[in-house]
């Protein structure tokens, strides 16, 4: 029987890696569908503006941090420099996977270290998935976020380095604003690493260590974002940050949102002040659930039990409740997946059952919603009132059972 090492699944891993990117480079040449991501048309665009000395926010639709189109200049240079940004996602996607099999193979469960086996199966949920190897391949940026997330806590669980972790933290901040839902989880992590500074009630969760974290966190976005706004102005403010916050899209986004979203973008006037003062801040109101359960309930619940898995979980109910979602989302929270199942009696004889369910509905429910927007985008046909309202409505009521199960699960873990 053939047995696998890390080494074997790592090469194994690179390999696809290099097959996918071969074939979209074929696909791109000779198909009508393009394989790569209109994403990485729009940074290449940015870096391109940057390189002839203009703003990256002259390119229209470019609404990321000016340090991805910095990254990306190389792109400018022609021939198979083109693909340098595919090349860093595919890395940055590879080493990602390298920090899972590193934070797995620290897991302690009863007093045991989990077996090699089990860490391969695991790290192979990343490392061998083909969703998270199409999406760098395609030249999808996410990827460079998720390993400055897992680098923080690469360094917070293994290193035990603070500054190090917290550096890393506040720069994947900086480049995506979402990961700051993190900080109260880890705050709270390290609340029993030191001597509270006062030992009253909630006050004693503060202490030399966790203030440490915060203030390395917060002085790194501060000095990244600082450097932006010093040479691209409010436009930077607008483009990488609030305009997120107001952000409305109605194509490829899964959200139970959407449809409401749309409707609204289509209000020509509404002549009843209240009525128009809830639709007007429709994408404000649905941030209210979100932050509370992703922010504050579940790290309040499970951060100090199991950094990783809540951090998972609170990943995945952000993305749920999140009034934009596209296929990327799902990477945010698959990169905790592994450590998260590592633990979960979802995988356990008696649980088994619910798990593969959990995993059948995520699935079926995607394939609906992209069923009906198959028909809206590529064959013309109105699909919002008669199919994306429903399938929207069943993805999204399908991620809210899914989490309660998520939740349920690590409630019973001891």
């Amino acid at each position: 029987m053939l047995q696998l090492s890390i080494s074997h699944i790592v090469v194994l891993s690179l390999l696809i890696r290099i097959g996918f990117f071969v074939f979209g480079l074929y696909q791109d040449k000779y198909m009508t569908v393009k394989y790569t991501d209109i994403d990485y048309v729009v940074f290449s665009d940015a870096a391109k503006y940057v390189y002839e000395g203009y703003s990256p926010y002259s390119r229209e639709t470019y609404r990321y941090t000016p340090l991805l189109a910095w990254m990306l200049i190389p792109t400018c240079w022609g021939g198979q420099w083109e693909n340098f940004g595919k090349y860093i996602f595919m890395i940055s996607d590879l080493i990602t996977g390298i920090i899972i099999l590193r934070l797995l193979s620290g897991i302690s469960i009863a007093g045991k270290k989990l077996t090699m086996n089990k860490v391969i199966i695991l790290s192979s949920i990343w490392l061998l998935n083909p969703m998270v190897i199409t999406i760098s391949t395609r030249g999808s940026s996410e990827s460079v976020l998720t390993v400055m997330i897992m680098l923080s806590l690469y360094y917070l669980i293994i290193k035990k380095s603070i500054i190090a972790s917290g550096f890393w933290l506040g720069l994947s901040i900086h480049f995506k604003i979402y990961p700051v839902i993190y900080l109260p989880s880890i705050m709270l992590y390290l609340a029993t690493s030191g001597t509270p500074f006062i030992d009253l009630p909630i006050v004693k969760w503060v202490n030399r260590t966790n203030v440490k974290f915060l203030i390395t966190t917060i002085a790194t976005v501060g000095v990244f974002s600082g450097i932006m706004y010093s040479i691209y102005g409010f436009e930077f403010l607008y483009n990488s940050y609030l305009y997120h916050l107001i952000r409305i899209d109605h194509r490829h986004n899964f959200s139970v949102f959407n449809v409401a979203l749309y409707y609204k973008s289509a209000l020509s006037e509404i002549t009843e002040s209240s009525l128009n003062f809830y639709s007007g801040n429709t994408e404000k109101f649905v941030m209210l659930p979100q932050l509370s359960i992703s922010a504050l309930i579940l790290p309040l619940l499970f951060a100090r039990r199991d950094l990783i898995s809540c951090i998972f979980i609170q990943t995945f109910a952000f993305v749920t409740f999140n009034k934009v979602i596209t296929s990327q989302y799902f990477i945010w929270f698959l990169i905790f997946l592994p450590h998260y199942l590592a633990r979960s009696k979802l995988c356990s004889q008696s649980q088994i059952l619910k798990g593969i369910l959990a995993l059948l509905l995520w699935v079926i429910s995607q394939g609906s919603w992209l069923y009906f927007a198959y028909q809206l985008e590529f064959l013309g046909i109105s699909t919002f009132d008669n199919g994306l309202i429903f399938s929207s409505c069943f993805f999204y009521l399908s991620n809210c059972w899914i989490l309660s199960v998520f939740i349920d699960d690590l409630n019973n873990v001891s």
